[in-house]
């Protein structure tokens, strides 16, 4: 396990208990905390990734998303599978380096994108087969100790963007965003719209500057839309059906269900776990880790846009900035 910080400690608990692992030593700058963790699980403790090389087949990576490429790339250059929290890296050139370091070594490459392991991500293939209009928010409280060196886009919209690629399946033409820094010195608040090509627009907001906390998304669909409630467990799908109108409504069938608790962390590192030992490819790809680092690093650069726009050209009015997929 390398980065036994405020996530990592997790993910360590979880490859102590599982019966298909055997957690055999955990990594971090800090010795301290190395030490701390290392001792609760009755394993050895070490503050340098290349001390671990030939101790484990696997490793976790859960330190912050500038080091991932480095540390990721120095395990599957020693032959080690990789479970990489999000995003993959900060660099879509790095990332996709590492896309080839895994092909070419034979090893998995499994990134960190929990919702798909989440009922209402097992659930959302089933439901969504062409969507046209998507909603999503993610809004949480400032957390000192969370990955604040990086904005609330690769923070948090990125599990979003994750799921809405995996389920729409279509190239993205543009995106517009619009963001500001509230409590650190990256965007902490960002909205942005996606254009893609099939048709389909998703509006998605993030924040992480709320005094309130809610996750959801609304997919709709030809005659239907469905709402997720990520925190409460919750899915409705309203649905239009054949028959007579009442005061000028349409007739409509309402579907309302509970998906259980899921621990999306243990399934993660399950289903990790489960490729490394039969190889079979992993439910979220490096290739998959890309297009979400893809999609984030759009939205950013728009953010960077308007940022820049509003500073030098306020007197001009607000005029969108838009940044345009590759060959657009």
């Amino acid at each position: 396990m390398i980065g036994v910080g405020h996530f990592g400690q997790y993910h360590a608990e979880k490859l102590a208990r599982l019966p298909d692992s055997q957690l055999v030593a955990v990594v971090d700058i800090n010795e301290q905390r190395a030490q701390q963790i290392a001792t609760r699980h009755g394993v050895r403790a070490f503050v340098d990734v290349h001390q671990i090389l030939e101790e484990a087949e696997a490793v976790t990576i859960a330190t912050p998303p500038t080091t991932h490429y480095q540390i990721a790339r120095t395990c599957l250059d020693a032959g080690l599978h990789v479970l990489v929290e999000k995003p993959i890296t900060d660099d879509l050139d790095q990332a996709s380096e590492l896309i080839r370091l895994a092909r070419d070594r034979n090893r998995v490459l499994q990134v960190g994108h929990l919702e798909r392991f989440s009922g209402a991500g097992q659930m959302v293939r089933k439901l969504f087969k062409r969507p046209l209009y998507i909603e999503a928010s993610r809004i949480g409280t400032f957390r000192p100790s969370a990955n604040n060196d990086v904005n609330a886009v690769l923070d948090l919209m990125i599990h979003d963007l994750d799921l809405i690629l995996d389920f729409v399946r279509s190239p993205i033409e543009w995106v517009h965003a619009v963001g500001a820094p509230v409590f650190s010195a990256a965007e902490d608040i960002a909205s942005s719209r996606i254009q893609f090509a099939n048709g389909c627009v998703a509006n998605l907001t993030a924040s992480r500057a709320s005094l309130r906390t809610e996750r959801r998304m609304r997919v709709f669909q030809d005659n239907s839309y469905t709402s997720i409630d990520f925190l409460n467990k919750k899915v409705r799908v309203v649905r239009r059906v054949s028959g007579a109108m009442m005061n000028g409504m349409p007739a409509l069938e309402i579907e309302e269900t509970s998906y259980g608790e899921v621990d999306t962390l243990e399934q993660e590192i399950a289903a990790f776990l489960h490729s490394v030992r039969t190889g079979t490819p992993p439910l979220v790809t490096g290739e998959d880790g890309w297009r979400a680092l893809e999609a984030a690093l759009m939205i950013t650069r728009s953010l960077r846009s308007h940022r820049q726009m509003l500073g030098e050209r306020a007197s001009l009015g607000h005029s969108p900035a838009v940044i345009r997929a590759a060959g657009e």
